[in-house]
């Protein structure tokens, strides 16, 4: 069954809503959330609007609200970005990171990169420095050390907790069905914005699956898939399982419908219900256009999330039904 995020939570903005009313939505993950770590997502989301807000309210952009809601959560030890990542097949953090424009449609992509703490710094430093959208591994970063984005060893990264969560996996000798499954790991880090000037930006950061192989990159930072921003239709960032959300193009697939002329909420459980029912997927999705309504939905157990805007703030962990 699909979660709807906002039923009995709070009001869609209506039609009318002028674009220069901010808002922030952030996600930190749609998967099974341990009763342990309830507490420290929500935190985290709360934190993360913190962080957002505080650009918007000042009248700063979408994507600086975006990358700044992002840092926050991949510093974070809950989330899976940045330092406590799920670890890969031979116990390494690898980072993945997106962050695109709606207004220009540009964007910057990072994967598999092993020694930058906050990837979605690197990934605007190419959306606003480099002619290309994508580095991957090595190349990304040495473009993230020649432009000030600090390297850190590998090891600063990786947290006992997350070597323990590692060893139990492979102590149980599990099938690759199994590392995909809904209970095991996806806590994607997220977020979309609309700013005072009207434009959106959304931003999606991932270290990825528990035990993938090494090299393997997910759906979040590859545009269209677990990333997009257009002025023109909407921006989304999604969470969950990476292979199927990546053969439907999802992000893409959510902002046309919007465009189409369909509401946001419609267009998140709708997106949730193509993911199962197309691809046997699990996930979830945020989703904003540039007259400020929004939608939000998964399919896993539980998912994070929050929203902020002038008139309300709200956030929570949501059971699936």
């Amino acid at each position: 069954m699909i979660s709807t995020l906002l039923e009995g939570q709070f009001q869609q903005a209506p039609r009318d809503r002028l674009a220069a009313d901010p808002v922030l939505i952030v996600h930190g993950g749609a998967w099974a959330i341990p009763d342990d770590l309830v507490d420290a997502h929500l935190h985290g989301i709360r934190n993360a609007m913190c962080a957002g807000w505080g650009v918007l309210s000042s009248g700063g952009s979408a994507l600086d609200a975006v990358e700044e809601a992002v840092v926050i959560m991949e510093d974070d030890e809950a989330f899976d970005a940045g330092r406590g990542s799920f670890l890969n097949r031979e116990g390494k953090v690898q980072l993945d990171a997106l962050i695109m424009d709606g207004g220009t449609l540009r964007a910057g992509g990072v994967g598999c990169v092993e020694r930058i703490a906050n990837p979605v710094r690197a990934a605007r430093k190419i959306l606003s420095e480099s002619p290309h959208i994508y580095f991957v591994a090595e190349g990304a970063e040495r473009f993230a050390a020649e432009h000030g984005i600090p390297l850190c060893k590998n090891e600063d990264l990786v947290i006992p907790r997350e070597v323990e969560r590692l060893r139990r996996f492979q102590a149980q000798s599990a099938e690759m069905s199994e590392v995909f499954a809904p209970e095991i790991s996806h806590d994607t880090v997220g977020a979309v914005a609309l700013d005072a000037e009207g434009n959106i930006a959304a931003a999606t950061s991932t270290g990825g699956t528990l035990n993938k192989a090494p090299g393997r990159l997910g759906d979040s930072s590859l545009i269209g898939c677990g990333c997009y921003a257009d002025n023109g239709s909407a921006a989304a960032s999604t969470t969950g399982w990476g292979e199927p959300i990546m053969k439907l193009v999802l992000a893409k697939w959510a902002a046309d419908r919007v465009a189409s002329g369909n509401l946001p909420q419609w267009v998140a459980d709708e997106a949730m219900n193509y993911l199962q029912s197309r691809v046997n997927g699990h996930g979830g999705i945020i989703l904003l256009d540039a007259r400020g309504r929004f939608g939000m939905a998964h399919n896993t157990p539980r998912m994070a999330w929050g929203l902020k805007s002038a008139a309300q703030e709200t956030s929570g962990i949501t059971r699936n039904r």
